[in-house]
């Protein structure tokens, strides 16, 4: 929707209708806020307003100086009348629609053969704002109608043909929205004086005296009455609730909604002015908010007439299996529940993990409540203590959980801190003590490097010497771990041991023309102006790199002439090139390692591959 124009409940069909003026259109929705139709066509279309048998929703459409009806249970235009005015706010009483244009107002009557308008209804009241001319009614008030604009406002006799004025006064010129209590005592706005505040005005039907409103947060930008007096008010609230329930004359809150940030700002999303509409059994509530981006969103707020109690739990924070523990707690709310009120209590624990029910629990005449239990089960055992609610009180639950104690598990694994080849197959075995039912070990294994996630291995009752055992294949340091998940009397234990694997090094050489000994060691033979060319083979991970080491023999020892490292590709190799030595009789070794750390990661252990020995001739 490009637009917010009106709201209308029909209860009869659970259906929302939400008017967008700017896409010409009206969007209808369920009370899950699941589209069902979309009205489109109708530039300008504002006002809504029901008719009393819930068989129609009639829409004022500006742009066409007309107001349609829709079916409501097919969501089809049954009618079209022209009223020779642009309307903007609708209200039906008494079969009648009346309808806001300019500054004025005039009625609509669709109950003949032919529709019959009436224009310029607003009497001697000199309404002149520029901010929308609004109206306000209620079914249970017969032959009443509301209207304001600007500074303006009055209550007007509609039971005849036509509009008698019964008394006009003043309101705040920031008024965005009327409407009129059940009880036709008060007409309500959604600004009151501000002298006395950010608040919902309220003025005596009688004489327009104001009365105590209802104080909310800035800044005040919609009412809303429903059926049973209960209040709705809203506010453009960036940092505060965005929608206020008061009950009938009381000026605290009996329930807040607060809504969401969805947009790009510090500031959470904000009710659009006027954006409120009650089911009319008062089930719910729904508002329209927008957030930075121009998003709206359609909001069901359910059971906004019920308080909102809290229920806190407190328990020790430790105790000893099988001894008694004492809870206690509190149920408060905004209106204080009886003494008595039933509270149910259940426990949590390992020997009941979906719950056991204990005794009820009820309350003392200030709402706390104190319950004994002993625990059978030890590790975390939690208390939930629920009240089901009642006609005004939403239900409450609260929770605290006890650390009850366990007797120690004895828990071993082997292998901790050894060094293994490349791809030995390690068996790793966990023994558990003595315990009270379950004899299940898990066993987990987590190889070094963030591409291998910790896996379970095995997950198994231990054999009759308390043992179960897993084998690794060592290509990974790994971090093998053996864990007890305890039961009813013995606690939970987890062991860890950490295993090194060495890397997988290789070297080939090339381009040499034989092979033979110098004295015991086999040496590669190369003339005195070929380059030799080294070709390591490693166990590959992402940016590693091997170590290239050359040495030099010179008059019986062997010299260090430098090392380097060297990228790997992905198939795991690494070919250096080495300058020839252009002259005959220098003999020399190199070898290719894995240096943990310096290689470019940490998955294996240090390795040094095997030297490789070579001289030059002619």
């Amino acid at each position: 929707m490009k637009s917010i124009g009106a709201m209308v409940v029909d209860g009869a069909h659970q259906r929302v209708y939400v008017s967008d003026p700017t896409g010409g259109k009206i969007v209808v929705t369920d009370y899950a806020g699941t589209v069902k139709a979309t009205l489109t066509g109708l530039s300008g279309v504002t006002g809504l307003a029901l008719s009393a048998d819930s068989g129609q929703v009639y829409a004022a459409v500006k742009n066409a100086n007309r107001i349609i009806s829709v079916e409501t249970g097919t969501y089809t235009q049954t009618a079209s009348y022209p009223v020779g005015a642009a309307p903007l706010d609708l209200e039906v009483v008494d079969g009648r629609i009346w309808f806001a244009y300019g500054t004025d107002f005039g009625s609509l009557d669709v109950s003949g053969a032919e529709p019959v308008v009436h224009l310029a209804q607003r009497g001697d009241i000199d309404f002149s704002g520029a901010f929308g001319m609004f109206l306000a009614s209620d079914p249970a008030v017969p032959g009443v109608l509301a209207a304001g604009n600007g500074g303006d406002l009055a209550v007007y006799d509609v039971s005849a043909d036509g509009a008698t004025l019964r008394v006009k006064g003043e309101m705040d010129t920031a008024v965005r929205q009327l409407d009129l209590t059940p009880d036709g005592s008060q007409v309500l706005t959604s600004w009151g004086d501000p002298d006395m505040g950010y608040a919902i005005g309220a003025y005596s039907t009688t004489d327009l005296t104001e009365q105590a409103g209802y104080p909310i947060d800035a800044y005040p930008n919609a009412v809303r009455v429903a059926s049973d007096g209960s209040v709705a008010g809203g506010s453009f609230s960036w940092y505060e609730p965005d929608v206020h329930i008061h009950r009938p004359g009381d000026p605290t809150p009996t329930r807040e909604y607060d809504f969401p940030n969805t947009g790009n700002s510090s500031g959470a999303d904000t009710l659009v002015d006027g954006a409120l509409a009650w089911a009319p059994d008062a089930s719910r509530l729904f508002a329209v908010s927008v957030n930075t981006y121009g998003t709206y969103t359609l909001r069901a707020l359910t059971d906004p007439t019920k308080e909102l109690p809290t229920l806190k739990v407190s328990a020790p924070g430790k105790s000893e299996r099988a001894k008694k523990l004492t809870v206690t707690g509190k149920l408060t709310s905004k209106t204080l529940l009886a003494a008595g009120t039933v509270l149910k209590v259940t426990r949590t624990d390992i020997e009941s993990p979906n719950g056991r029910a204990l005794p009820a629990v009820t309350t003392k005449a200030d709402g706390s409540f104190s319950f004994t239990d002993t625990p059978t089960a030890g590790g975390k055992v939690t208390y939930k203590v629920s009240y089901a609610g009642d006609a005004t009180h939403t239900a409450a639950s609260g929770s605290d959980a006890v650390e009850v104690s366990r007797k120690a598990t004895a828990l071993t694994l082997n292998n901790n801190g050894k060094l293994y080849s490349y791809g030995k197959d390690v068996v790793f075995t966990a023994h558990l003590g003595t315990t009270y039912k379950s004899r299940t070990v898990a066993i987990y294994a987590d190889p070094f490097g963030t591409d291998k996630p910790k896996r379970l291995l095995k997950s198994a009752k231990v054999n009759s010497k308390g043992n179960v055992s897993v084998t690794v294949d060592m290509t990974r340091d790994t971090n093998v771990t053996a864990v007890f998940a305890g039961d009813a009397r013995s606690a939970s234990k987890t062991v860890k041991s950490t295993a090194y694997a060495r890397a997988k090094v290789s070297t080939a050489v090339s381009k040499h023309y034989k092979t033979g000994k110098i004295g015991s060691t086999t040496y590669y033979w190369f003339h005195k102006n070929t380059d030799p060319v080294f070709t390591t083979t490693m166990n590959y991970y992402t940016g590693r790199k091997q170590r290239f080491e050359l040495q030099v023999y010179y008059q019986g020892s062997w010299y260090g002439a430098g090392s380097q490292y060297f990228a790997l590709a992905k198939n795991g190799k690494s070919a250096v090139r080495l300058e020839a030595a252009g002259e005959s009789g220098i003999r020399a070794r190199m070898r290719s390692s894995y240096v943990n750390g310096s290689s470019g990661d940490n998955v294996n252990s240090t390795t040094h591959g095997a030297w490789k020995y070579f001289v030059f001739t002619k």
